[in-house]
């Protein structure tokens, strides 16, 4: 078989069975997937083409089974423009997802102890502003003048077993600055004195914040619950006891917090 011949030949997913359209072939390691399937993988993942079907079928089950994670998921508060990070407070669970209706994108549910780092990058770019000179033609300020323009990128570093990072923009467009505002004219704005910039700019600070808190909290009450339990005088029956997880005496349950 040519070149042509086998660049037309009929190819079968290897995870479902179905066959693939022309053009519609996604390259495993060693077997080949639909666009059907791939899209069902989570949007974090970038080792498609390294992965094998095996390691597909694997993450397809997980993100089947993340499905009840997401009916479960109870937002509690909610970052971001376009782009937002949801979070279940109480469950101690986050989300980051761009979609409207959460059963049918299925955003991967995460545990705030998967949170290993946060950060965030502001993109600047510079726009030099010309004007139209009495010939018509366009030409610079003297001195020149620029627009900048603010992006403010947010990356969520996680122990996760199909992705390490989420990385997203939480602005839905560029903050503008003109150069207008800045005296003298050579000089950039300060970009603090801009609300939308300090919007975003907080708003990356606050979920920083509130992962890395949570995270630290929830690792600090595992290290709790794993520490060995000592026994204590009970202050309502005198016996010696080993508290609970609610620190309760176990045979009046009165309380031996104090």
């Amino acid at each position: 078989m040519g070149i042509f011949g086998k660049l037309f030949e009929k190819k079968t997913c290897d995870v479902c069975g179905s066959e693939i359209g022309l053009l519609g072939n996604r390259k495993l390691e060693d077997g080949n997937l639909c666009k059907a399937c791939a899209a069902k993988l989570s949007p974090w993942f970038s080792e498609r083409r390294s992965s094998t079907v095996a390691e597909i079928k694997e993450q397809l089950a997980y993100r089947e089974e993340n499905r009840s994670a997401v009916a479960a998921f109870h937002t509690t508060r909610v970052f971001g423009s376009n782009t937002k990070v949801l979070l279940d407070e109480d469950a101690g669970k986050f989300m980051v997802t761009r979609a409207k209706d959460l059963a049918q994108a299925n955003p991967d549910v995460l545990d705030f102890s998967q949170v290993t780092g946060c950060e965030t990058d502001i993109d600047e770019r510079r726009t030099e502003e010309k004007r139209r000179d009495p010939n018509g033609n366009m030409v610079s300020y003297n001195p020149p003048r620029y627009t900048f323009s603010y992006d403010f990128n947010m990356i969520i570093r996680v122990n996760h077993p199909y992705f390490d990072e989420m990385k997203f923009q939480l602005n839905g467009s560029s903050v503008e600055l003109n150069q207008d505002n800045a005296v003298p004219l050579n000089r950039a704005p300060n970009p603090r004195l801009n609300p939308d910039y300090r919007e975003y700019d907080e708003m990356a600070r606050e979920i920083k914040q509130v992962l890395t808190h949570a995270r630290q909290q929830v690792r600090n009450e595992a290290k709790a619950a794993a520490a060995p339990k000592q026994a204590v005088t009970c202050p309502w029956c005198g016996a010696t006891t080993t508290p609970d997880v609610s620190g309760c005496c176990e045979y009046c349950g009165g309380s031996v917090k104090g």
